[in-house]
């Protein structure tokens, strides 16, 4: 029972999912910071608001509708998702591309066989079925 929870445990795929939560915390105080200090000082010059949250609200009734609470939410996401590709996913793809390059691992796939090919080896396999 041990031996198959520290196998789980030093399973590549959970350290590196326990990494990207840590990371994912920590680089989430950098997006806060970046939308309060430059974000926000831009749309209070635009909008006339502190935040996105309290800009472009349409009240109909007593419903109240934040489209910039929405807006703010996914230029919050696209901020993230720009820095992670940019400073995480692009590095590490280039550095596995070389360390294959370096191994001499080529990542093309084998060629397929055409479906001519195919319906041929059917055709020989069903012959040979037929004289057996």
């Amino acid at each position: 029972m041990i031996k198959g929870f520290k196998e789980f445990i030093l399973r590549g795929n959970v350290i590196d999912l326990a990494v990207a939560v840590v990371i994912g915390a920590a680089f989430s105080a950098i997006v806060n910071v970046v939308v309060e200090q430059l974000i926000n000082p831009l749309i209070n010059l635009f909008f006339k608001a502190e935040s996105l949250d309290k800009a472009m609200i349409l009240t109909v009734g007593s419903s109240h509708f934040g489209f910039g609470a929405v807006i703010g939410a996914i230029i919050n996401f696209l901020a993230v998702a720009l820095v992670v590709y940019f400073a995480f996913v692009m590095p590490m793809n280039h550095f596995n591309q070389r360390r294959a390059a370096k191994a001499g691992v080529t990542e093309e796939p084998e060629a397929l066989p055409s479906e001519q090919e195919l319906l041929i080896q059917i055709r020989d396999l069903l012959e040979k079925q037929k004289s057996a």
